[in-house]
């Protein structure tokens, strides 16, 4: 029964994922929301952040057929592909092995993008975009729900720039702040010793295409006026959103709307818009813009993404602040600044959504010099 898909991808997979990986909940909801789009999710930053560990035990948990490779300058189209079946060769017959190989696979994860070689990037191309591969006379249709990539470095030359143009969602991925350290290493030294075992009771590859069936059915007219004008200011930031992609991006408003349970698309589900940056300096433009026009979003079963500014009070912040300064003059013991830096950066998280950008650079600048102070 499709109506139970979204409440057991949460319990079944996104929430013990967010569970075992400590300061990862932006990757994990957007890996949930490019699943049941059906679009692609790109991972910008360094190595050693568990991006690819992410996706391989999201895969896990919706117990579907994975594959995953690091990309080199000298990656043969074979070792992405499959090679040729030597058997049907010795017939005449020009055939590609795919089995365990990306045509064969529901999930896919390319490590390290923009080292894909002219000979591989054509490829790539076709099977993120039309889910075909084609090889000579051969075409493979592509069971491939959705792909992940990854790199530590964006895109210069316009061949990479179309590769990364079939990615919708953006997002950056840094190294967890020292105050989560010790959370971090104990879920990590859990997963070393006992792994990410799946839930028998999570879901198949076709409950997400189940799932994106729905994706296609939501009613978009409540957010279409108020889109079109979120589509307008996000150029405005530079953002090189094209009429195409301003298309597709509708389908991640309504995959949050379906993640949501909802029918109907609403406006906090424009929290999406976030994630379709193409240079890094845009990130923190796009979430302040964002932030405006989730302002006066009501509170209707808003995704975890969409938090709302109007619940943010600035004046609370700085009184938390201060309390947080007058701790660490009076001196604390170890647990307890540790505790204080936990406090300290969840007022800065929550400033990043104050509307005012006077007043939020205020509260930032405040917070990251009383980081500093705590060490």
């Amino acid at each position: 029964m499709t109506d139970d898909l979204a409440p057991r991808l949460r319990a079944a997979v996104t929430d013990p994922l967010k569970r075992r990986f400590v300061g990862r909940d932006e990757v994990i909801d957007l890996i949930a929301l490019a699943a049941v789009a059906g679009e692609h999710l790109f991972l910008y930053g360094p190595p050693g952040t568990a991006k690819s560990l992410l996706v391989r035990a999201f895969a896990a948990g919706v117990r579907c057929r994975y594959f995953e490779y690091l990309l080199t300058r000298f990656s043969e189209p074979n070792e992405v592909f499959g090679p040729v079946d030597l058997v049907r060769l010795r017939e005449g017959v020009v055939a590609t092995v795919t089995a365990g190989m990306l045509p064969d696979a529901e999930f896919a994860f390319l490590d390290e993008l923009f080292n894909a070689n002219s000979a591989i990037l054509n490829n790539l191309l076709t099977v993120l975009n039309e889910r075909t591969y084609r090889r000579g006379a051969e075409t493979h249709r592509l069971p491939l729900v959705t792909a992940f990539a990854a790199s530590n470095h964006l895109p210069e030359d316009d061949a990479l720039q179309a590769l990364f143009d079939r990615f919708l969602l953006r997002c950056p991925v840094a190294p967890l702040p020292r105050e989560q350290l010790p959370a971090l290493l104990a879920a990590g030294w859990a997963i070393e010793r006992h792994g990410t075992p799946a839930d028998p009771s999570a879901l198949s590859a076709d409950d997400l295409r189940a799932l994106n069936d729905r994706v296609r059915a939501v009613n978009l007219d409540p957010v279409l006026e108020r889109y079109t004008a979120a589509v307008g200011k996000v150029r405005d930031l530079g953002v090189a959103l094209s009429d195409r992609r301003a298309v597709k991006v509708l389908k991640l408003v309504a995959a949050s709307a379906v993640l949501c349970g909802r029918t109907d698309a609403a406006v906090s589900d424009l929290w999406v818009l976030r994630y379709v940056w193409d240079r890094a300096e845009q990130v923190g433009p796009l979430g302040a813009l964002v932030a405006g026009l989730l302002k006066d979003a009501p509170d209707d079963r808003p995704h975890p993404r969409a938090i709302p500014a109007e619940r943010i009070d600035p004046e609370q912040l700085v009184k938390e602040l201060e309390a947080a300064e007058r701790e660490a003059v009076a001196g604390m013991k170890l647990v307890d600044a540790a505790r204080l830096r936990e406090r300290v950066q969840s007022v800065a998280d929550r400033a990043a959504w104050v509307p005012d950008a006077a007043a939020r650079d205020h509260l930032l600048r405040t917070a990251t010099a009383l980081l500093g102070k705590l060490g």
